[in-house]
């Protein structure tokens, strides 16, 4: 394995990828970018994406491996978000402030999770959220699209307000010039085949005509008010028509379809031997105590095997779900699958079994933090709609 490389600071020469498309769309820059899924629903409404910014190398390596294998200009800026000088990157990039068509990002949400400590502001991953308003008053950008786990609508801020982060955040936008608006979206409702909760939001200059895209599919046999809609799309859809895949000890024998490989141990592969589709271990008291071990009626998420009638869960960092009818995690791949990436995206980086460690995001992670590209493109429509009503 190669040596990590040191981090790219913007003061040295940064990784930069040539690409000249054909025509160039409205810009946007790219905050906390991860494994891009952002980035991708963005770049398919037509937005140029001129930098990303992650300091997690192997996002890095994915981002800067489908920059070049698509062509595209951006520079991949490996670093935190808090060292960037904004200034600086303006310059290099030929900006003047407000130029910018959009600033988009996902900062991390760990701080907000209602699975976590819900530490907020306390917590340094809390305050990046508000590196957005700092990139903001810089670059003045004509829009701004932020996403984050919902637990941030009630998050306390330092003085232990209910819900005061978001106000605040709100505030300094607006206090920028900018009409906010926030909705939580179900990203099954919108195509993806996974039920995902987040919060978005998105300011533009006033008067603010944006409205958030309406929902495209539903429940089945649930009931609508006026327009028809499709039927959520399932697990089994998303995964059907891939073959089957590889074991990782196979790799230098066998055609791998990209990201499609198995990484199951023997132990986790026995221990969900038995359990129903749709189903989790803990639920299946019928199985030998020494198979459930000391799984709780709470651990509805560990050892989960999805169902191919519905939508995926929300895929999550803490566990990899197991396939409906195999005994086996569900791949990088298949997972790509139920976020709703092209199989043309590819990850880079480690892809780890349960019972391993790894310092950076392996394949299964880089997905689950990312945002489902549909949902991406959805909202991402909606701006570009904005924009060009208010001829901005």
């Amino acid at each position: 394995m190669n040596p990590r490389p040191t981090q790219v600071k913007l003061k040295k020469k940064t990784v930069n990828t040539s690409y000249m498309g054909k025509k160039r769309g409205r810009r946007a820059i790219s905050l906390f970018s991860g494994a891009g899924g952002l980035d991708v629903g963005i770049q398919q409404v037509g937005f140029q994406i001129l930098a990303d910014i992650e300091m997690d190398f192997p996002c890095c390596e994915t981002l800067r491996h489908n920059i070049k294998k698509e062509n595209r200009t951006t520079l991949v800026i490996e670093d935190d978000v808090t060292s960037v000088n904004v200034e600086e990157l303006m310059g290099r990039l030929k900006l003047n402030p407000g130029e910018l068509d959009l600033l988009f990002g996902g900062p991390p949400c760990q701080s907000f999770s209602l699975i976590g400590k819900q530490r907020g502001l306390s917590d340094d991953r809390g305050v990046l959220l508000f590196q957005m308003v700092r990139y903001a008053k810089i670059l003045k950008p004509k829009s701004i699209l932020i996403e984050n786990v919902k637990g941030l609508i009630g998050a306390n801020d330092l003085k232990g307000r209910k819900g005061g982060i978001l106000k605040k955040l709100l505030t300094e936008l607006e206090l920028l010039g900018y009409v906010p608006k926030w909705q939580i979206i179900n990203s099954a409702t919108l195509g993806v085949p996974q039920s995902r909760e987040r919060v978005f939001i998105v300011a533009t200059p006033k008067p603010n005509g944006f409205q958030f895209p309406l929902p495209t599919h539903k429940e089945k046999n649930s009931q609508t008010c006026l327009l028809p809609l499709n039927n959520y799309v399932t697990a089994g859809e998303a995964l059907s028509g891939l073959p089957d895949p590889v074991r990782k000890e196979q790799l230098n024998e066998h055609f791998v379809f990209p990201n499609h490989i198995d990484v199951t141990p023997p132990g986790d592969q026995k221990r969900i031997h038995g359990v129903g589709e749709g189903r989790h271990l803990a639920a299946e008291t019928h199985l030998p105590a020494n198979q459930i071990k000391g799984l709780t009626k709470k651990d509805t998420t560990k050892y989960l095997r999805l169902s191919t009638k519905k939508p995926s869960n929300t895929l999550r960092c803490g566990e990899i779900f197991f396939h409906p009818k195999e005994d086996r995690y569900l791949t990088p791949r298949e997972y790509m699958r139920i976020h709703g990436f092209p199989d043309s995206y590819e990850l880079r980086g480690p892809i780890r079994s349960r019972s391993g460690r790894v310092r950076d995001l392996d394949q299964h992670r880089q997905v689950a933090n990312s945002v489902p590209p549909p949902v991406a493109k959805a909202i991402g429509i909606e701006i570009q709609r904005t924009l060009n009503a208010q001829n901005i």
